[in-house]
């Protein structure tokens, strides 16, 4: 049981968030009314995905460091459930926009860098895709790795807060935190982002696994 805990945690918030985030009260505020439900599954998309994305890229520079391939197994997953967490927010977030800024997609500075940076890490795949050697791959694949990563950060982060944007907290605006004070919001956001990214976890050690049993039998039909 003590191996499984984790993972029952996560059902269990992952379930908080689907049953109050769509039936617990919310405030009403200003444009957004009803859509601030949004709140609890596109920006924990986002969390999940940078977290995810920090995972690879530390057992990236573990690889380059151990030549180890359970390393390099385990920043291609991270990276690939950091994808599908960088995917699933950007639809949330056309979703969201669409009914809050007239159009899914109104090239806002902070989703143009959000679609510049998976395009950055789809190119990671692609290049590790496009190399036969495995020690070759994992090894050009781990430095590209890093440096897909230090692209991401200002990409987010620094970048569209220097110009005018219609996401909260960017180019002026205010966070959610300045303007709403609600507890509501915060009681089912913080598990929501800890869940959702627990999903990511999972997800990304079952690939792990099933990567570790693929080369054992690789070895022994070699």
């Amino acid at each position: 049981m003590k191996n499984y805990w984790w993972k029952i945690l996560t059902v269990l918030l992952v379930a908080f968030t689907l049953i109050g985030g769509l039936l617990l009260e919310v405030p009403r505020l200003a444009i957004l009314n009803e859509t601030i439900r949004s709140l609890y599954f596109h920006v924990p998309m986002w969390f999940g995905m940078t977290i995810l994305f920090t995972v690879s890229v530390i057992y990236s520079i573990k690889y380059l460091r151990s030549q180890n391939s359970l390393d390099d197994f385990k920043a291609v997953e991270f990276a690939n459930a950091g994808i599908a967490f960088g995917v699933l927010g950007m639809v949330t977030g056309m979703i969201w926009a669409n009914f809050t800024w007239g159009e899914p997609w109104s090239s806002d500075p902070k989703q143009n860098a959000a679609a510049i940076a998976l395009l950055i890490y789809f190119a990671y795949m692609v290049l590790r895709n496009a190399l036969e050697d495995e020690q070759q791959r994992a090894r050009i694949g781990a430095i590209y790795n890093v440096f897909a990563f230090a692209a991401m950060i200002p990409l987010l982060f620094i970048l569209p807060r220097l110009t005018d944007s219609l996401h909260p907290g960017n180019g002026g605006n205010p966070g959610f935190n300045a303007y709403d004070l609600d507890s509501k919001l915060r009681a089912v956001f913080y598990p929501s982002v800890i869940g959702w990214t627990l999903v990511g976890v999972w997800l990304a050690s079952l690939r792990v696994r099933i990567r570790v049993v693929a080369d054992k039998l690789l070895e022994r039909g070699s």
